[in-house]
């Protein structure tokens, strides 16, 4: 029994050195084979390819910068930003506060963002602080910081004395669950931004454009002095420490930047859908942001900006062209959402399962 368990290590093991699944990561090439395969059955149940390549396009665009936030908080040494609800609880507010001071349009976008900043430069700083209080089990105290802080606002949302016809209830205090953005003129306002028809695709110039220019400022961002020195201190705390760098301080940085991420994220997705939820809404969106990064072939303690673009582009691609096949394969299930809820998961647990001691 041992020397046939022994035989079957040494096949996984010499099929993980083949260099190609080494180079790419094996949970990229699986989900890609698997991406491949939606997109044949789809052709061959006579669903519009341009309809659903078009979707792709605009949920990659759109759930990019979410993804994204999570390089700085991963090179930092921290792990996947879990508190993701944070930055993007600073974008919701950010966008209540726009609407209330009555700005609307592409003005709307931009005091959004400026406000933005600002809650996610301070949350991120105090929330960089609090981990470098608990190193060791930083993904742990993110998870639950996310939530309780999801619940926390959950009366601020009630309680918030705004008074715009676009956001509150009919009758009585407090803000709704769903507020449009179709009211304010900024739904879509950056998808339509240069954008274009080819073959029946359409592609969100603008949605697309945006998202590479925040992954070419985050690239350029760890080429600085300072992003080496965060880069140093994530994969090698010993040797960053007795070259003199300020790790704790660094780290708080990165948290700042990753804060910051996911408020202009939100803001991205929200005007991309023309929508933003409050109260529970935020909950559980750094799963999937998680889970992006890591099927793009980033692990617990390394990223970069091409395993964001690999990996949101593959999940997104995967779930939002499973849906239609699955409905028409299995017609009154819904084993989109059970594929949805099992390979983000899946991929999150593989991932930490690949961390050395469990940890970090």
């Amino acid at each position: 029994m041992l020397k046939n368990e022994d035989k079957q290590n040494n096949t996984v093991k010499k099929n993980l050195d083949i260099p190609i699944v080494k180079s790419i990561g094996l949970p990229t090439l699986i989900i890609a084979a698997f991406f491949l395969l939606v997109m044949i059955t789809a052709a061959v149940l006579k669903q519009s390819l341009p309809i659903l390549i078009s979707d792709i396009l605009r949920r990659f665009g759109m759930n990019g910068v979410l993804v994204l936030a999570m390089v700085p908080a991963i090179k930092s040494g921290t792990g996947p930003n879990f508190a993701l609800p944070l930055g993007i609880i600073c974008g919701l507010l950010a966008w209540t506060i726009g609407i209330e001071m009555g700005f609307v349009g592409f003005k709307l976008l931009l005091i959004t963002s400026a406000i933005a900043t600002v809650f996610a430069v301070a949350t991120g700083y105090f929330y960089g602080k609090l981990l470098n209080a608990v190193k060791g089990a930083e993904m742990t105290i993110a998870t639950y910081t996310g939530f309780s802080t999801v619940a926390l606002m959950s009366l601020v949302w009630l309680m918030a004395p705004f008074k715009s016809k676009q956001m509150g209830w009919m009758m009585g205090k407090g803000l709704r669950e769903t507020i449009k953005l179709d009211g304010v003129n900024a739904g879509e306002i950056i998808n339509n931004f240069l954008s274009f028809e080819i073959i029946g695709i359409k592609i969100p110039t603008g949605l697309l454009l945006t998202f590479f220019a925040f992954c070419f400022l985050v690239w350029l961002f760890f080429r600085t002095k300072t992003g080496v020195a965060i880069i140093a201190g994530g994969s090698n705390p010993a040797f960053a420490a007795a070259a003199g760098i300020d790790i704790d301080k660094n780290r708080i940085i990165a948290n700042i930047l990753s804060t910051v991420l996911g408020a202009y994220g939100i803001i991205l997705y929200s005007q991309s859908y023309g929508f933003f939820q409050l109260y529970s809404g935020p909950l559980m969106m750094a799963f999937p942001a998680v889970a992006g990064v890591l099927i793009g072939g980033a692990t617990a303690s390394k990223a970069n900006i091409s395993h964001v673009i690999i990996g949101t582009f593959l999940l997104q691609g995967l779930l939002t062209a499973s849906m239609p096949v699955a409905n028409q394969l299995f017609a009154g299930t819904d084993l989109s959402e059970i594929m949805r809820v099992i390979l983000q998961n899946g991929i999150i647990l593989y991932a930490l399962t690949q961390v050395k001691g469990g940890g970090k």
